[in-house]
């Protein structure tokens, strides 16, 4: 079956504005352009508008979309099966939060008791999934199985004031950081300050500290660019600054 703009869009739920834009950056092109000037799309535009939504719904920036679906080796099917894992897990992460909800209203309507420690379970369940998501392969390659799954479990066990501090300790930790970056040395006493922060926010999760994985973590927030991102959205060259002063804090050399 073919489609105009009009047609498609209302079957897909986008405006006529929205896959005329798709268009002109060439992430969806009209299978032809009839004798009237129409676009119209075929079942291949069709099932390729469905990939694109199926992305945006995931949060996938439409650059990074375009580079992924107009890759000689991007496979439809594949797309699908992970496309379908991580829509379960973003399920799971929901339906934990719907189930801290019910059990809150519960609790407020005097029908259960409900600990403060469970009362922040499904925050803490999404960050852990979150981080999974993004940085868990390369995590477990690094530590272990063991390791990550012990750091899971110290975090999921936090009580609210423990979570709360970590929460202060990771925007102190910023702060603090931004400040040392302006002195232009990793090694001045306002990094230092930064990173003996540091050192607290990540043994709350980890549960422990350790400075061979403290300097190998550091590492980790300049080599890889997700790391990399995570910081450098305070402040650019902010990872990079980190990893010197860590090195620095924990007597390891570049």
């Amino acid at each position: 079956m073919e489609y105009t703009v009009q047609k498609l869009g209302k079957l897909a739920g986008v405006s006529a504005r929205t896959l005329r834009y798709y268009d002109e950056i060439g992430i969806l092109k009209p299978a032809r352009i009839n004798s009237s000037g129409y676009r119209i799309y075929g079942p291949e535009e069709v099932n390729r508008l469905q990939q694109i939504l199926f992305y945006k719904e995931l949060g996938v920036s439409l650059d990074k979309i375009k580079e992924i679906i107009t890759s000689p080796t991007f496979n439809p099917t594949a797309a699908l099966i992970e496309h379908r894992q991580k829509l379960l897990e973003k399920r799971k992460q929901l339906d934990t939060l719907i189930s801290n909800v019910e059990k809150t209203i519960a609790a407020q309507e005097g029908r259960i008791e409900m600990s403060d420690k469970e009362k922040f379970e499904g925050f803490k369940q999404r960050l852990i999934d979150e981080n999974e998501k993004k940085y868990g392969k390369e995590i477990r390659e690094k530590y272990g199985d063991e390791q990550v799954e012990r750091s899971n479990q110290q975090f999921k066990n936090m009580t609210k004031e423990q979570f709360e501090a970590f929460q202060k300790l990771e925007r102190e930790m910023f702060g603090a950081l931004k400040e040392g970056m302006a002195t232009g040395d990793p090694g001045s006493e306002a990094a230092q300050k930064a990173t003996d922060l540091h050192r607290q926010w990540i043994t709350f999760a980890w549960g422990s500290y350790n400075k061979e994985a403290h300097a190998g973590v550091a590492q980790m927030y300049v080599d890889d660019e997700r790391f990399t991102a995570y910081y450098d959205k305070e402040q650019p060259g902010l990872a990079k600054f980190l990893r010197d002063a860590i090195l620095i804090y924990t007597n390891k050399e570049e």
